[in-house]
C-alpha cells in the first residue's frame, strides 16, 4: 500500500515537532544503504597464520608472472582474496598498487572478476585484502585460479609456501600455486578467501535504537491524544 504524500504531511502534522523531527531523520537513513565493517567468512586457505616474513620466502610477482593459485570452493561466491605481500626493496620511498584476477579454466583463463586495486605503501610487509566489487559467483567444488599483478610501483614479493620436496607437506590440497604459468604442485601462495558479510553502520544502528526508544516512550508515556 502506497501513502499518499498528503496524508503523510497531514499526520505528521499533528506530532510534536520533536517527534517529528527524529521520525523524518528516521526514514531518511533507513532508506538508504547501511555499509558496515562487514565480518570476512573464509572458505578456502592454506594458512592462518600471518605477518611479515622473510623476502627469501617470497616470489617477485613481475619475475615470475603470470602468478596465482589454484582452489577450490565450496562456497557458492567469492569476495575477497587475502595475500601476504612484501615491498621488495624497503627504504626507497616507493610502494605499489595491485590487484588480483580471478579466473576460471587455468591461471590464463577467462577473468570473471577484477578486484578493486590496493594501494601498498613503501616498507610494506604483511597481508592484505583484495576486494571483489560484488561476490562473484562460483560452483562449488569447481576449480578457479586468481592472478596477482602489480599495476604500477616498485617490485613486490609475495609468500609462497610448502614442503618444498617430494613427500614433502602440502599446505593446501585442494589447489597448488603457479609461476611464470606454470603449476608448481609442491607449493601454495599463503591465500585465504571467502565472502564478507556485510554489517549495520553503527551511526545507523544507533538511529534504529533512538527511534525505537521514541516509539515506546510515546506508547507508554501519559495518556494523551493519539496521532496515528
Amino acid at each position: 500500500m502506497k501513502l499518499h504524500p498528503f496524508r503523510i504531511e497531514s499526520t505528521l502534522s499533528r506530532v510534536p515537532y520533536g517527534i517529528q523531527a527524529a521520525l523524518l531523520l528516521f526514514w531518511r537513513i533507513a532508506l538508504l544503504p547501511a555499509p558496515g565493517q562487514g565480518t570476512f567468512v573464509y572458505d578456502q586457505q592454506s594458512s592462518t597464520t600471518s605477518g611479515s616474513f622473510p623476502l627469501a620466502a617470497g616470489a617477485i610477482i613481475q619475475h615470475a608472472a603470470p602468478i596465482g593459485q589454484s582452489f577450490t570452493p565450496s562456497l557458492s561466491a567469492v569476495g575477497f582474496i587475502r595475500l601476504e605481500l612484501a615491498d621488495n626493496n624497503p627504504g626507497n620511498s616507493l610502494g605499489a598498487v595491485l590487484s588480483v584476477d580471478l579466473r576460471m579454466s587455468g591461471i590464463s583463463g577467462p577473468i570473471l572478476s577484477t578486484a578493486a586495486p590496493v594501494f601498498l605503501p613503501d616498507g610494506f610487509n604483511g597481508p592484505a585484502n583484495f576486494l571483489f566489487g560484488a561476490p562473484e559467483a562460483v560452483t562449488p567444488g569447481v576449480t578457479y585460479y586468481f592472478d596477482v599483478n602489480v599495476l604500477g610501483g616498485d617490485q613486490w614479493a609475495l609468500l609462497a609456501i610448502g614442503g618444498g620436496e617430494p613427500g614433502g607437506h602440502d599446505p593446501y590440497p585442494g589447489g597448488m600455486e603457479f609461476a611464470h604459468g606454470w603449476p608448481s604442485p609442491l607449493f601454495d601462495l599463503w591465500f585465504r578467501e571467502g565472502i564478507v558479510v556485510p554489517e549495520p553502520s553503527s551511526a545507523w544502528l544507533l538511529l534504529l535504537g533512538a527511534a525505537g526508544t521514541v516509539w515506546h516512550r510515546r506508547r507508554n508515556g501519559p495518556a494523551a491524544t493519539r496521532w496515528w
